[in-house]
């Protein structure tokens, strides 16, 4: 799916017309249509706006490669709302909540590393005696708000990031029956089932 598919489906989604979504972007009508037809790219301030608009990551809008997903969906919510407990513990039943039916599991994820942030780990590895990967430390401090699941519910599979403030479901396009999996620039591993 190109991204002008994507854009023009995620606006019909939500709603939309192209006059409706070029006001609200600031741009002109038929600067929507030349994107929804792929005779034009927004620029990365107009992609993060349209992303924010119509509720779907930036990876799905330029995500051209292998098909990861079928459509994403956004939608914050209210973490205080879920009871007492430990942050992960009220995610758990923040996706119990969204899918009470569904066989879910936790997913414990790593980021890869960059070939840069490879050759610097080696570096500090050899020249000092770090008990870990100082730039693997920095990716997963940056990652400490996401809890990721993985949901099978009805013949389909739905991958979903839980942050502080918002629930990502990405529909799988290719089925996970693996432990071990990567999406995009990160790798999981399957956890157990969310009770």
């Amino acid at each position: 799916m190109t991204l002008g598919e994507k854009l023009k489906e995620a606006r019909k989604q939500v709603g939309l017309s192209q006059e409706e979504l070029s006001e609200k972007l600031g741009v002109s009508r038929s600067a929507v249509a030349k994107w929804e037809t792929d005779k034009g790219i927004p620029d990365i301030d107009n992609l993060k706006n349209i992303s924010k608009l119509l509720n779907v990551s930036l990876d799905y809008l330029l995500d051209d490669g292998e098909k990861i997903d079928e459509l994403v969906m956004r939608e914050p919510y209210n973490l205080s709302e879920y009871g007492k407990g430990s942050k992960k513990a009220k995610k758990d039943r923040v996706i119990r909540e969204k899918y009470p039916d569904a066989e879910i599991y936790t997913l414990i994820g790593k980021m890869k590393l960059t070939k840069t942030e490879k050759v610097i780990d080696n570096a500090l590895g050899f020249l000092t005696d770090a008990p870990f990967g100082i730039p693997e430390f920095i990716n997963g401090m940056k990652n400490l708000d996401k809890e990721f699941y993985l949901v099978d519910k009805e013949n389909k599979q739905f991958f979903v990031t839980v942050t502080d403030e918002f629930i990502e479901t990405r529909q799988l396009a290719k089925r996970i029956d693996s432990d071990k999996f990567e999406i995009g620039n990160w790798k999981f591993r399957k956890g157990g089932k969310v009770k």
